[in-house]
């Protein structure tokens, strides 16, 4: 059993950064790949980034070259650094486990409540 805690959202005007952070129970963490996923209201969920335990990544298209995603196993937190951030960006992030680097919501087996995004423009 994993449980996830995510932190770091909030307001940001358009062009603005934030790091969000995803904080794992449990000792198995290292073993998990770690997944970012966000959904805007009237919106389905969709997969934003993607890490595994040796720090492959996986991104959307949508936020290539603008996110960043990373994890430290000794602290069992994965990050979200999101740099010029959109108006479109803003939604609820979610951070989610799986075993295996996926983009695919089915393949993640434990999920976080989320944290708010928004952005102003």
């Amino acid at each position: 059993q994993v449980q996830l805690l995510e932190s770091g959202g909030g307001l940001v005007q358009a062009g603005g950064s934030l790091r969000l952070s995803c904080a794992a129970s449990g000792r198995t963490f290292s073993t998990y790949a770690m997944g970012w996923f966000r959904q805007a209201p009237g919106k389905e969920r969709e997969f934003v980034a993607a890490i595994n335990r040796i720090g492959i990544t996986r991104y959307a298209d949508s936020v290539k070259g603008r996110f960043t995603v990373s994890r430290d196993n000794a602290k069992n937190t994965v990050y979200l650094q999101i740099n010029s951030l959109k108006a479109e960006d803003t939604a609820v992030y979610v951070c989610a486990a799986s075993r295996t680097l996926s983009t695919i919501i089915e393949d993640y087996v434990y999920w976080g409540q989320g944290t708010q995004v928004t952005v102003s423009s």
